[in-house]
């Protein structure tokens, strides 16, 4: 096989499962992969918006975001740069491999409801649903963007039960 055949089939099959490879860790269980960051949120269903700004100094503003487990937060996302920028939620792992088929493969187009990549003075959002309690990372991965330091998390805190709730769950446990 020629080199620019093998290229564009490596790059075939990354785009057939990228979702799931940005989603989760790539490891083809859709559940688990999903699980892993969260899911696509249900726009109807956001309790807040999250206005984020990308701009040339390679920086989110902000760049830390807080999020109750369970929560669908709407990030309105605004390129205020002169270049193109993206804002891609995964786990640093994920984030990162993506990242080095990025650089590789700077023309790369993709879409997954995790991300968003915006031309200069475009706006555009992502819903997302934040499952899990800990980490969500996020970044530009457009060549060189990543390295520069566009990078962003959003901590997930756990859903506090209500109190009514712990009481019942105390209370089957006891008798």
């Amino acid at each position: 096989m020629k080199n620019s055949t093998l290229h564009t089939f490596a790059l075939c099959a990354l785009l057939a499962t990228g979702p799931l490879a940005i989603a989760g860790e790539g490891h083809g269980d859709h559940d688990h992969a999903t699980s892993t960051i969260g899911i696509a949120g249900d726009a109807a269903k956001a309790t807040r918006t999250v206005n984020i700004d990308m701009n040339d100094t390679m920086r989110f503003t902000p760049a830390n975001v807080q999020a109750s487990q369970g929560e669908t937060i709407r990030f309105v996302v605004k390129n205020s740069g002169k270049v193109k920028h993206e804002l891609v939620l995964g786990t640093k792992a994920a984030l990162k491999e993506h990242y080095e088929m990025m650089m590789k493969f700077p023309e790369m187009e993709h879409a997954s409801p995790n991300m968003i990549t915006l031309a200069p003075g475009q706006s555009g959002e992502v819903v997302w649903q934040f499952t899990r309690s800990g980490q969500v990372d996020f970044a530009c991965l457009q060549p060189g963007h990543y390295d520069a330091g566009m990078k962003g998390a959003v901590k997930v805190m756990v859903k506090k039960m209500p109190v009514h709730e712990s009481k019942k769950m105390d209370e089957a446990t006891h008798h």
